[in-house]
């Protein structure tokens, strides 16, 4: 009789603790959010198995995550896209993946973001080594653990002390812990980030709102992305001869089966685009890739739709701005006979 008494009390405490927590993150403004982890975009991978030739899938770093909207793009297509971009990575390990180990052969969006894509080729840099793990969480994922993902969905959805929020705006307790100073502890020197997208169970992502309304909110951000430019530009160079190489050799064997890949240069604006033009200017880079790809690119430049679209904060698009850019950027595609050869599903 006292295990069944000490049990309830457990039961009791246990679910008055969970609903006052969670009711103090909801009073501090917080909300249920996904969390972008490797297992959600192993669930998108898994789709390419069966994708066929009248899919389509992007790739990139976190513009292409940002700025091409999933249901905008099915709008204008008829086909929805997998959305397989990865935040402050380079594509090339995603798109050796898709290449080497799937017989695809529809059509690649690449997203170019010189800085990620000209990075490095070097298995232990952050930009290769973030998409890479992604990659390799999903050949080795097990049953249990896309069990487990698919059981955690309905509580992330849910529960906002389960956000996925990371830096100044995390509430798990990993990130919580992380931000206690105890005696010499060296802090990280990055400025406080706040973590401003939300994605859905099909990586739909799109800017939060305050990003756009709350100027200190995104200077915030504006200083992180200084922050790594200085620490870029006191490193090595970008690899531009080993990250071209690896690209146009996995390009030849994704041409030779019949697949058909799309170069896109998302927007930026501000001091960002204004280091962009200096460290990896678009003459050296964007154009000379374009040259030895041979394959139909787009840069916001060149339209006279897209090439005035700022970012809140320098690097991505607002919600709306997003969507205005993916509708625009399709219509010029099939004007183009880039999406010619597509047939929706």
């Amino acid at each position: 009789m006292n295990l069944k008494q000490s049990l309830l009390v457990a039961i009791i405490i246990s679910v008055v603790g969970l609903v006052a927590w969670e009711m103090y993150w909801r009073n501090q403004g917080f909300y249920p959010t996904l969390d972008d982890n490797e297992a959600l975009w192993a669930m998108q991978r898994s789709r390419v198995e069966k994708a066929t030739s009248a899919d389509i899938l992007l790739m990139g770093s976190s513009r292409v995550l940002f700025d091409l909207q999933l249901n905008q793009w099915q709008e204008q297509s008829g086909i929805r896209p997998i959305q397989l971009a990865s935040v402050g990575s380079s594509p090339l390990p995603i798109f050796h993946d898709v290449v080497n180990n799937t017989n695809f052969n529809g059509t690649i969006i690449v997203g170019v973001t010189p800085g990620l894509f000209f990075s490095t080729t070097s298995p232990d840099a952050q930009p290769w080594q973030w998409p890479q793990s992604k990659v390799d969480y999903y050949k080795k994922r097990t049953y249990a653990q896309i069990s487990n993902h698919l059981l955690s969905l309905p509580l992330q959805k849910n529960l906002a002390f389960l956000s996925d929020d990371q830096g100044v705006d995390g509430i798990k307790l990993k990130e919580l812990l992380g931000k206690i100073n105890t005696g010499n502890r060296v802090l990280d020197p990055m400025p406080p980030f706040h973590e401003f997208g939300e994605i859905a169970v099909d990586r739909n992502n799109v800017m939060k709102q305050i990003t756009l309304t709350d100027t200190a909110y995104a200077n915030s951000i504006i200083r992180v992305w200084q922050f790594f430019g200085k620490k870029a530009a006191s490193g090595p160079p970008p690899d531009k001869a080993s990250t071209m190489a690896f690209f146009l050799k996995d390009l030849k064997i994704f041409d030779a089966r019949g697949g058909h890949l799309i170069l896109v240069r998302c927007p930026s604006s501000g001091t960002l685009r204004a280091g962009e033009n200096m460290g990896v200017p678009r003459a050296e880079f964007w154009d000379d890739l374009v040259k030895q790809a041979q394959v139909k690119s787009y840069h916001f430049e060149d339209y006279a739709q897209l090439k005035d679209l700022k970012c809140p904060e320098e690097s991505h698009l607002s919600a709306e701005d997003a969507r205005y850019f993916t509708t625009e950027l399709a219509k010029i595609m099939k004007d183009d006979g880039a999406l010619a050869h597509l047939k929706a599903n």
